[in-house]
């Protein structure tokens, strides 16, 4: 294994991995603290530092469909939370909902609503799960 380099944030609010003691997120990054994690409450960030991502998945939340990846602390590779996947061309979307908006799909539960406007604002975007963040300089 190589050298791992990790990126120390400047200010006195910082949210750290519990686990480690990596610095994760700055508190300038927050989004909204009105999230919810696997394991309880979290936070939306719009950048964190080093993590690394898993793989795309198409996972049901509270608010529908999204494709997310999971993020991993560089350092202890302990699951931090979750980035929402960007779609940027319409060949990123998921076959499903390209099948939905061509009447392909007969599955009256699935959700479209992850596609909508009032969902995007969370593409892009970084969820942090409170227990698995240490506070520094609070």
């Amino acid at each position: 294994m190589g050298l791992l380099f990790v990126e120390s944030l400047p200010g006195p609010k910082v949210f750290k991995c519990k686990f480690c003691g990596v610095d994760s997120a700055s508190r300038d990054a927050i989004v909204s603290k009105e999230f919810r994690g696997r394991h309880g409450r979290a936070y939306l960030f719009d950048s964190v530092v080093n993590v690394s991502l898993g793989p795309n998945e198409d996972r049901y939340l509270m608010t529908g469909l999204h494709t997310v990846n999971d993020i991993y602390c560089s350092c202890c590779q302990r699951r931090l939370g979750w980035r929402y996947f960007t779609h940027e061309r319409m060949n990123d979307v998921p076959s499903i909902y390209a099948a939905k908006q061509t009447g392909n799909v007969k599955d009256s539960s699935f959700n479209e609503k992850a596609y909508n406007e009032d969902q995007k604002y969370k593409e892009g975007k970084y969820i942090l799960e409170k227990n698995m963040m240490l506070k520094e300089g609070w």
